[in-house]
């Protein structure tokens, strides 16, 4: 079973929901950081980096030898990535999606492949779950090539928990797309609100089911759980405005060491999780 934890917005407690019922769940799991712009699942579990693995993707190599500038390959590109001036043919690396459709419709076959490196894939171990993150390139645009990257690389049997990346852009329907589940995190505040309906819309668009975790349940007001009600969305758990965990979080700890009650609580969570996966109608979007 593969379970993203995502949100409509950042500091929701996305991570804190991830690490620490990947740490509580008794059969083991994977967890994926796919947050490749600012990873910080090691902050929490501290994993030892065992292998690395530089990322790259395809971008047009140009053969001004061969080429007859036809115009053929501007044409397709729909991102604008490469571009015919006069007698020259010019690559912009960071507008290209990697699709290859100026390669394929080249009729000199004058453009090969060249490779623009995304970022590394990280493997490793923390607190004795096993952890794979990415990290994008500093200055690097797209991160979706990256988060496939590291999704890839999760074992085929066992449960995956994903840490996505805050909100409903192309980075997060990377994360989503064909999982079993989605847990959003959200808080009860106006920001919250208004970012968590945009994130199941995202959800929904997918046909994925979902469940909610509301952290710092008891501040704000109740528009959440209204919502929640009145789109069927199940709250899942509730964590409260506590400055014992508050402050377990701010030293970098785990709430489920320092506050051994709750590792039961983040059980019930997956426990749960589990009942609406078996009772969902079968077949994900593919990756």
């Amino acid at each position: 079973m593969i379970i993203s934890v995502a949100s409509g917005k950042g500091g929701t407690g996305k991570t804190t929901v991830a690490t620490n019922m990947a740490l509580s769940m008794e059969g083991g799991c994977t967890l994926l950081d796919c947050d490749v712009e600012e990873p910080n699942v090691h902050l929490f579990l501290h994993p030892v980096i065992e292998r690395r693995e530089t990322v790259t993707t395809f971008i047009p190599a140009v053969d001004d030898s061969r080429c007859t500038w036809c115009r053929k390959c501007a044409d397709i590109c729909r991102f604008r990535a490469i571009a015919v001036v006069g007698q020259k043919v010019l690559v912009f690396p960071e507008l290209c999606h990697s699709c290859g459709g100026c390669q394929v419709i080249c009729p000199e076959q004058a453009i090969g492949e060249g490779l623009r490196e995304l970022g590394v894939v990280e493997w490793g171990e923390g607190a004795g779950v096993p952890v794979v993150q990415g990290r994008i390139r500093v200055g690097e645009a797209m991160a979706p090539p990256l988060i496939r990257k590291v999704r890839a690389a999760a074992k085929s049997d066992g449960t995956v928990i994903i840490d996505a990346p805050p909100g409903t852009s192309c980075p997060v329907m990377a994360a989503m797309r064909g999982v079993d589940f989605v847990l959003l995190v959200t808080e009860p505040t106006p920001f919250g609100l208004h970012d968590l309906e945009l994130a199941v819309g995202a959800v929904r668009l997918l046909d994925i089911p979902c469940g909610l975790v509301i952290n710092r349940a008891d501040m704000g007001d109740d528009r959440v759980r209204q919502y929640a009600r009145r789109e069927q969305l199940p709250v899942l758990l509730e964590i409260p405005f506590d400055r014992r965990i508050a402050e377990t979080y701010s030293r970098g700890r785990m709430i489920v060491e320092e506050l051994p009650e709750w590792k039961e609580k983040f059980r019930d969570l997956f426990r749960r999780i589990e009942e609406r996966v078996e009772a969902a109608p079968k077949g994900r979007t593919e990756q």
